[in-house]
């Protein structure tokens, strides 16, 4: 609206009157670019494509370039540590005998907690050890969605609750085995949550604003996956992977573009998001391998490419991702396969390139999450490692590695404790949790 009213004008304004307006303009875009970068406001990023905005490079990484700022007392959880308007947004499990979700809402230059909101949640569900979806903030709201479908909207400032519905009294949910997971995604007016409701509302929107159910779809499964938003032949097309299909959705409405059957094997562990590439999206799962869909540039409709799957999640040439979402760099997808295994494919056929045993220890469910910044990847790995490293068809580079928060012993969890949770990457400062602490970092030059 602002750079409309300056175009209208333009032509009755004086020089210098024009020259002050440009410039105001240009500072306002500035530091709205700045704010973004400084801001990891939901999954995986400003952008919901796990991409650092970060104007450095650094080709080598140890302890030295790593300044502890803080570090808080935090419950078990998965829920990954969010940052928006100098606060940092975090969901745990706290509690003894009657178990609470807790969300959390911290300084995010001192570590002082600013408000949490609690409430009584009974998980009949596996690995009970903590919500899993990471808090959205968007505007003055955050909104927080638990293991067993409390969805709430809160006053990101102070806490207060705008609104709260229950997932199962509402929407009949039939639950995945390890819960709901899926972090909330906001379009326009829209709160839209992957809920698992039955009939007909796996898909929820809502309004954002009210909490008021505005349309439901699908008749499917619930999966662990969050919804993205991407652009296909002139149109907004809300994208979900539940536990029956890739879909293509008018978010505006629920109605269906496209859907693409996804053939399970055994229960639905979809975790990782769909990845876009062009005209391709990837998907990779941990039973069932991974497919690559074609998305039609003239109209609303997508297409098998192929699908390509091991023996088992074990005996695989495949890619089988569990937690972690797989960066496709043109031709080539990069991801984190069932055991560990840090692993490159052709994104045209599934064949593998290489494989790389290094990133992560090997083990069943074995876990890094992926940012890219700039021509570099950085990984946070299950032991709590930040690892700075290059990728290519010629193989992974490690260029070292730091310590940011050790894993604790939670049963069920594997190994005597693991970080599967996604850290937050704000401006120069990296925050991320384990099971019982989360942690503050600045990046030095």
């Amino acid at each position: 609206m602002f750079r409309t009213t300056i175009n209208a004008c333009a032509a009755r304004l004086p020089g210098t009157t024009l020259f002050l307006l440009a410039a105001l303009l240009f500072c306002s875009c500035s530091d709205s670019q700045t704010l973004q970068t400084n801001e990891w406001p939901q999954w995986m990023g400003p952008q919901r494509n796990g991409v650092w905005q970060l104007d450095l490079q650094k080709n080598s990484l140890d302890s030295s370039d790593l300044q502890k700022i803080w570090e808080a007392e935090v419950g078990s959880g998965y829920s990954g540590p969010t940052v928006a308007d100098g606060r940092v947004y975090l969901m745990d499990l706290a509690g003894e005998d009657v178990k609470s979700e807790r969300v959390l809402c911290f300084d995010a230059s001192t570590g002082k907690l600013n408000w949490s909101h609690s409430y009584e949640s009974d998980y009949t569900v596996g690995y009970p050890t903590g919500p899993r979806a990471s808090v959205l903030i968007e505007d003055d709201r955050a909104y927080s969605f638990g293991t067993m479908g409390d969805l709430y909207c809160f006053d990101a400032a102070t806490g207060e609750v705008h609104w709260y519905v229950d997932g199962q009294q509402e929407f009949n949910i039939s639950f995945p085995i390890w819960g709901l997971a899926a972090s909330p995604l906001v379009e326009e007016d829209l709160l839209i949550v992957q809920m698992g409701g039955t009939p007909d509302a796996c898909i929820v929107a809502l309004d954002k604003y009210t909490g008021e159910t505005v349309w439901t779809a699908l008749n499917d499964n619930a999966s662990y996956s969050a919804p993205i938003v991407i652009e296909q032949a002139g149109k907004r097309v809300l994208v979900c992977w539940t536990g029956d299909n890739l879909a293509g959705l008018d978010p505006t409405t629920g109605e269906v573009f496209w859907k693409v059957p996804y053939q399970r094997r055994k229960s639905v562990i979809n975790i990782s998001m769909p990845v876009v590439e062009g005209a391709y999206i990837f998907l990779s799962s941990f039973y069932d391998g991974s497919m690559l869909v074609h998305l039609n540039e003239k109209r609303t409709d997508a297409s098998l490419v192929w699908e390509r799957a091991g023996e088992s999640e074990r005996n695989t040439d495949a890619l089988h991702c569990i937690i972690s979402t797989p960066i496709v760099q043109g031709d080539y997808v990069y991801g984190v396969d069932s055991y560990g295994e840090f692993r490159c494919l052709e994104l045209m056929t599934g064949d593998r390139v290489w494989t790389d045993s290094t990133l992560v220890p090997y083990g069943r469910w074995a876990n890094a999450h992926f940012v890219e910044q700039g021509d570099k990847i950085w990984a946070f790995n299950e032991l709590g490692e930040l690892v700075l490293g290059t990728i290519s068809p010629e193989g992974f580079t490690d260029l070292g590695r730091v310590q940011l928060v050790k894993p604790v012993r939670v049963s069920p969890n594997p190994r005597g404790g693991v970080n599967w949770a996604f850290p937050a990457f704000a401006g120069r400062k990296i925050y991320a949790r384990s099971d019982a602490k989360l942690v503050c970092f600045e990046l030095l030059e």
